[in-house]
């Protein structure tokens, strides 16, 4: 079961209530400003105007759940029946988001001027087979050409390269400490500047998946879960659970991303 892994890397701070599809929230966020030579005892410029379309978020997704158990399911199944279908229903919203999102990131990453995405590599250990540690070390270099920040910078891989990076030395044997104790929690760690986090829903074309990295201030998103509705429905003895999630994300920097098309060999 998927929860929150592209949506836990972006920006998550904005202002405003989120009731229905079509709301929009203002993002606390701020785009680059202009920077001008001074002479001395001279005139400057006037307040350079921020274009405040640029600073709002629209509200487009809305997702829900509603489902019932059987009051004899209920009794002479589970006593926490309930329970775990909330936390099912909880995970799959969670999923369907994360998966827009990545979708979102794919299409957001700047292709002209500059342009962040590399050439497709086969990831893999033969003679012309890119290396998966290299691979990301080239990821970073896009973004040290984009002039995106260094501290926290992340990248999100699928299960197989994970896998690739967990048999290279370079990343456990001679890795930092921290690498080091989340290897022994089997989890992954820090590479090549990247936060690594691993997701089933890297956008995929056949067996070809889009490896995307980036920064914080790539993007935001925003979200209201709306309390979970009990009812029980006429017509059956039955306990019922209905819900409803409402977001919406944007591509603000699109420097800050990065993203290469991979395959495994």
């Amino acid at each position: 079961n998927d929860k929150h892994v592209y949506v836990d890397l972006l920006n998550r701070d904005y202002e405003g209530q989120i009731k229905n599809v079509g709301d929009t929230v203002k993002i606390n966020s701020i785009g680059r400003v202009t920077i001008a030579a001074y002479t001395k005892n001279g005139a400057i410029n006037a307040p350079e105007t921020l274009d405040d379309s640029q600073l709002m978020l629209a509200i487009t997704e809305a997702n829900y759940y509603n489902f019932e158990i059987d009051n004899i399911d209920k009794k002479q199944q589970q006593p926490k029946l309930m329970g775990d279908a909330m936390k099912e229903a909880g995970w799959g919203l969670s999923d369907v988001a994360d998966s827009f999102v990545a979708d979102l990131l794919e299409a957001g990453v700047a292709t002209a001027a500059p342009d962040n995405t590399l050439t497709a590599a086969t990831v893999g250990t033969g003679a012309s087979d890119s290396d998966a540690y290299e691979l990301l070390v080239d990821l970073g270099v896009k973004l040290d050409e984009s002039n995106c920040p260094e501290d926290g910078r992340w990248v999100v891989i699928p299960p197989w390269y994970r896998g690739m990076l967990l048999k290279d030395p370079r990343f456990v044997s001679f890795g930092t400490d921290k690498n080091r104790e989340n290897l022994k929690n089997g989890q992954i760690g820090e590479a090549a500047g990247f936060l690594i986090a691993v997701s089933n829903n890297v956008p995929i074309n056949g067996s070809a998946y889009t490896v995307i990295a980036g920064h914080k201030i790539a993007a935001s998103f925003a979200e209201q879960i709306n309390d979970p509705q009990g009812f029980q429905p006429e017509g059956s003895f039955s306990d019922a659970m209905k819900g409803l999630h409402l977001y919406g994300s944007k591509v603000l920097r699109p420097y800050a991303l990065t993203s290469v098309v991979a395959t495994a060999a």
